[in-house]
């Protein structure tokens, strides 16, 4: 059976209803940036469709030649603009700038990140198919430290009553700053499960003060 982080890492804990403090340790991602709205800009199509692949391709590599084998990871994004406040009470997409990501174990080398690229591109060039993005994407640790997060279940567009609490009262209330970019972990397949019932955690990096 394969081994899920998700299962294991306190990372990828969160309930509904209750934001908690806790530490994030420094975790491994594919990574590719880009801006705009997600539900209607090309580039956020272009990202997923480079990322998944390359997930995919890892993960059987590390099968194969490692003997490790992980199940791939969900889809995560950081998030901001030049003004926050276009994610709650001036909710404004368009002005959106993303990184889209997905993590990969440590045992992902940049040279194995590097072979992964080439044969998903070899791959599609056989299906005379193109991934724009793949050439974006990067092999990259994020360490974010102390963190709150909770876990929205709803509709993405709903989400903005949980940042506003998070960011004007939780996190003020807890003599926290806010430091680092908004994070999102997409645990449902949007595919696949209603808006009503899709599971997100909701993450913010925070330095305490005072």
């Amino acid at each position: 059976m394969a081994i899920d982080p998700k299962k294991s890492l306190d990372a990828y804990r969160a309930k509904h209803g209750e934001f908690r403090i806790l530490e994030v340790p420094p975790m491994q991602y594919l990574m590719v940036d880009g801006a705009g709205d997600p539900n209607s800009a090309q580039a956020y199509q272009d990202a997923v469709s480079a990322l998944f692949p390359l997930a995919y391709t890892l993960k059987f590599a590390s099968r194969e030649q490692l003997g490790i084998d992980t199940v791939v990871m969900p889809l995560e994004g950081q998030w901001h603009a030049p003004d926050m406040e276009s994610f709650t009470s001036r909710r404004d997409k368009s002005a959106w700038q993303w990184t889209l990501m997905i993590m990969v174990p440590e045992h992902v080398t940049p040279e194995m990140f590097d072979r992964a690229v080439d044969t998903v591109e070899e791959k599609l060039a056989k299906k005379k198919q193109a991934a724009p993005a793949l050439r974006s994407v990067r092999l990259e640790t994020l360490d974010e430290g102390l963190c709150v997060q909770t876990l929205h279940v709803g509709s993405y567009d709903d989400e903005a009553p949980v940042l506003d609490e998070l960011h004007n009262r939780f996190i003020p209330e807890h003599d926290l700053a806010m430091t680092g970019l908004h994070h999102e972990v997409y645990l449902s397949d949007v595919r696949r499960v209603e808006p009503a019932k899709l599971r997100t955690i909701l993450r913010q990096p925070v330095a305490r003060i005072g």
